[in-house]
């Protein structure tokens, strides 16, 4: 069987002033002329949402919005979550999650955001508030450029496979007591989610691996099984050609789809202060090759985190 890239539709006019620049071959483009802050205009946001759907990720330079202005960017792309599952939001702030170094949230494992409960977010947008001047950049892979990488008779086994996601992983010690209550939080309440393994994109039909860190184990493999399995798919995942690594400045805005994308934050940065917001958009129940749709194992459907996803 050959894989083929579904057919895209005729990419949308362009706004004028709008410049889409792409950074990587085969993952990432910076978006010029346009201001956050402002207003913008709905065939912006269309153009803007078809950006994302070829390039992935998405950095807006320099934009300096406060929480209101990206609370309100976000939400051009759907119905926010709250800030996570478990963990606290921003004080005030209940769809905002502080990704603070020094509180010890630090992601240095390839994940996609939040896929322990059955409707992870569609959507992130991650602002940059405090950086470190060497070190803290974030890199973004594209999981249907290694999908596509796949070996044929490992592309057809990929597609019948599905992996159980949980929050409660296997973690690093905590090195400090700050990290070990972040820990805690982030365990608080437990959950495991059954996802395919090969996602099929909602709108454009893409095929991507939906695996990363949170997923712990294959159904109907066995631990050793597991782990060498996931790691060879999740290998073809991190290869640097299918990587877009994003070196922050102050008042950046990165907007990646979590539904075809994984990524990590190198720990490269010492005890220097790095602190990101970030706000998520609702999304939908992943859906296999065959159909069928991701589902709970334990733990309750998170309603209180996606309100009005199905």
């Amino acid at each position: 069987m050959t894989t083929t890239t579904p057919t895209a539709s005729p990419a949308p006019a362009t706004p004028d002033g709008l410049d889409i620049r792409r950074i990587g071959g085969r993952i990432g483009a910076e978006v010029h002329g346009l201001d956050l802050a402002g207003d913008i205009a709905p065939e912006t946001v269309h153009a803007v949402g078809a950006a994302l759907l070829e390039h992935k990720a998405l950095v807006f330079r320099g934009q300096h919005l406060d929480d209101a202005g990206q609370l309100r960017f976000a939400s051009l792309f759907g119905e926010l979550t709250t800030a996570h599952p478990t963990v606290p939001s921003v004080d005030g702030q209940p769809n905002i999650l502080p990704v603070d170094g020094d509180e010890g949230i630090r992601a240095n494992h390839w994940h996609t955001d939040v896929t322990f409960v059955r409707t992870p977010p569609k959507a992130s947008t991650l602002r940059a508030l405090v950086v470190p001047p060497y070190g803290g950049n974030t890199l973004i892979a594209n999981t249907a450029a290694a999908y596509r990488d796949l070996p044929e008779p490992l592309r057809e086994l990929a597609d019948r496979l599905w992996a159980v996601h949980t929050n409660a992983h296997d973690y690093a010690e905590p090195r400090s007591e700050k990290a070990a209550e972040h820990r805690r939080q982030f365990v608080s309440r437990r959950y495991r989610t059954a996802h395919p393994v090969v996602r099929v994109h909602p709108e454009s039909g893409e095929r991507a691996l939906f695996i990363g860190g949170f997923a712990q184990s294959l159904v109907g493999f066995g631990p050793s099984e597991s782990r060498d399995l996931l790691r060879l798919l999740q290998s073809y995942v991190t290869r640097p050609e299918n990587v877009v690594r994003i070196a922050w400045n102050p008042g950046d805005l990165v907007l990646f789809d979590n539904r075809i994308t994984q990524h990590y934050a190198p720990d490269d940065y010492g005890d220097l202060p790095r602190l990101l917001h970030r706000v998520t958009v609702a999304g939908d129940v992943p859906a296999g090759v065959d159909g069928g749709r991701s589902r709970a194992v334990e733990g309750d459907d998170a309603a209180h985190y996606t309100p009005s996803a199905a």
